[in-house]
């Protein structure tokens, strides 16, 4: 289906987009939006330090996964409605087109971003990592890098164990050596990767099928045998993309609850809200995650 663009939508976005740097400046979480953001990262007191979204370009799924219609909202403003800091953005489908600096520039107000050098469906490509990482080096809140949809159904990934060594001696930008991400759902837990493990820094953790949230406990759990020396990151979807359907407000609840008493518990680093395409389709878990952030986000960390 073919969107008509019109005046109503022009103001609306403008709107979003003045209400996102406001939004993020007056809650104390906008990042020094100059070349001379200090090298060390910020430090975290708060559950809201520790709250990521998931963003691709604006209208990326397009009339996909069952979704109701196509997002029109981008990243930051994603972020903004959510009221969360940090970001990972992923590159779906090619898009966007490099070079991604404007990207980069309007990411500048958020405190941390992670950039994928494997982008949705796991591809990527030697100029692609090379402009993302040459990116880097000139935007110091790019903290890191994610690997997404790394692990085929042989437990190969999109690079090499030797690709990926390559890959880990290019990380040091800038003087400072940037982490390595990996995305790993529940249903890859069995595949045989452990190589490709060792050399990444975290790994983000996702349950496809929402039904499936029931025995979140139990997956963490095994994930943790499998990786101990890996930093950990709770993947949230917001809508069940596995049977493309609403995500049930009570399994919404329940990933965000266990990944608050994660938290406090340092098992996890964080939370990542999936993601800026549907924060703008009136979903009931997504106001209710909105809500839930505002109330916990201001909570101190031990």
């Amino acid at each position: 289906m073919k969107s008509v663009h019109t005046a109503d939508q022009t103001t609306r976005r403008t709107f979003l987009q003045l209400a996102a740097g406001v939004a993020v400046a007056n809650s104390g979480i906008l990042a020094v939006a100059k070349e001379t953001v200090p090298a060390t990262q910020p430090a975290d007191r708060t559950v809201l330090d520790r709250l990521w979204i998931w963003g691709h370009e604006a209208g990326s799924y397009k009339l996909t996964f069952g979704l109701p219609r196509t997002s029109q909202m981008t990243p930051m403003e994603g972020a903004a409605y959510l009221g969360v800091p940090n970001l990972f953005f992923i590159r779906y489908e090619g898009r966007p087109p490099m070079p991604f600096d404007q990207h980069a520039i309007a990411f500048r107000q958020l405190r941390r971003v992670v950039w994928s050098l494997v982008g949705a469906s796991g591809a990527s490509s030697d100029d692609e990592r090379k402009h993302v990482l040459e990116l880097a080096a000139r935007f110091p809140n790019i903290v890191g890098f994610i690997m997404d949809d790394f692990f085929k159904e042989n437990g190969q990934g999109s690079l090499s164990v030797d690709e990926l060594r390559t890959l880990r001696e290019r990380l040091l930008v800038a003087g400072r050596r940037r982490e390595l991400i990996v995305v790993w759902y529940r249903h890859q837990l069995a595949l045989p990767v452990q190589s490709h493990l060792e050399l990444c820094d975290k790994i983000t953790f996702w349950t496809w099928r929402a039904e499936e949230l029931n025995d979140l406990q139990a997956s963490f759990e095994r994930l943790e045998k499998l990786a101990p020396a890996q930093g950990k990151l709770l993947g949230c979807y917001l809508w069940d993309f596995g049977t493309e359907k609403p995500m049930p407000l009570e399994l919404m609840k329940k990933q965000c609850e266990l990944g608050l008493q994660w938290l406090r518990q340092k098992r996890i680093e964080g939370m990542i809200f999936l993601g800026s395409n549907v924060c703008d389709l009136e979903l009931d878990t997504v106001q209710w995650t909105r809500s839930w952030i505002a109330e916990v986000g201001q909570q101190e960390l031990a």
